[in-house]
């Protein structure tokens, strides 16, 4: 199976012409920039005209307006995952989104302690602590994330949000994407990544 993974396009997804094959596209969040629900659409709409037979996406800290909402109406093979998982052709994904009303609480630790341990594709929004998450020489992963995805090894991780670390490492075994598409100063975008599982 091969994944093509995009993250942080904020607002600038319309920029992204002629993307590569793949069988999966997965956007691990920050879609829009002020988080407003017409960004919202118009990614939404953007997204699920893309040409890919299963698209994937979760929301970042930027995707606020999407905060408990119930999303519906998608096409059957535009998946939302929100603390959630699926499967595709026996890949197991599951997805934990970066709401900042969950950040302040302690909802998000218990949201990442219930990631499935069997997940073959985690997407998050956040890093894990060390792994393609430093800018300007501080950390900005979660330390949570890390134990549990030491633990559970699931054989993709894709995240964003810290611009300055796009690519892709393999550590722990686990690889690790991180597919931010603006660069740090929000002036260029990067290449997207593509994983085989």
């Amino acid at each position: 199976m091969k994944i093509l993974h995009l993250s942080d396009t904020h607002g600038f997804h319309r920029r992204l012409q002629n993307l590569p094959d793949a069988d999966v596209l997965v956007h691990s969040g920050d879609f829009t920039m002020t988080g407003s629900e017409q960004e919202a659409m118009d990614f939404l709409n953007w997204f699920c005209d893309l040409p890919y037979a299963h698209k994937v996406f979760i929301c970042g800290n930027h995707d606020d307006c999407l905060y408990g909402a119930d999303i519906d109406g998608l096409d059957p093979n535009v998946h939302y995952l929100c603390n959630s998982g699926m499967e595709i052709d026996g890949v197991k994904f599951y997805g934990v989104p970066m709401f900042m009303g969950d950040c302040l609480t302690d909802r998000q630790t218990r949201n990442i302690a219930n990631i499935p341990d069997n997940t073959d594709v985690l997407v998050t929004h956040s890093p894990a602590y060390g792994i393609l998450d430093c800018d300007e020489g501080i950390n900005y992963g979660d330390e949570q994330l890390l134990i549990k995805v030491i633990e559970m090894k699931p054989r993709l991780h894709l995240f964003g949000h810290i611009h300055a670390q796009h690519g892709i490492l393999t550590e722990h075994d686990t690889t690790f994407s991180n597919g931010a598409m603006m660069n740090a100063d929000y002036t260029t975008l990067n290449l997207p990544n593509i994983l085989e599982i």
